[in-house]
């Protein structure tokens, strides 16, 4: 089993470090949801209460910002294929951009963003077919 070290650098931002890997990791939410960013993938965590269930990923193929967020760029348009991995959206936040990347293969149904717009975490940005 891996050693993990957590080093908070501000603003809702970690550095992970396995001894190998280092990673920069946003975390944003508040009461029992928490949406993380990791390597351009946003993922939804429910936490349990103390003595309850372990918290849990919640994966529904969403695309989400992981903090309030203003829209830079929006690289997809509705009926778009895309591939695992093609940056979609370009996000900034605290002067920092954040690209979101594509979960999995698939074709864009609807975009709910436009650039200039500021987007708020655990909406859906886009919508899959």
């Amino acid at each position: 089993m891996a050693n993990f070290s957590v080093e908070e650098i501000g603003g809702g931002w970690y550095l992970i470090d396995d001894g190998t890997t280092r990673w920069r990791v946003a975390v944003a939410g508040a009461g029992d949801q928490r949406w993380v960013f990791a390597g351009g993938e946003v993922a939804m965590l429910e936490i349990a209460a103390p003595g309850g269930r372990a918290a849990k990923p919640r994966s529904d193929g969403g695309v989400m910002a992981p903090m309030p967020a203003t829209v830079v760029a929006v690289h997809v348009a509705p009926g778009q294929a895309v591939r695992h991995g093609d940056t979609l959206i370009v996000l900034e936040a605290m002067k920092m951009e954040l690209p979101i990347r594509a979960p999995r293969d698939g074709v864009i149904k609807a975009v709910h963003c436009a650039k200039g717009e500021l987007v708020q975490p655990g909406l859906n940005l886009l919508e899959w077919q």
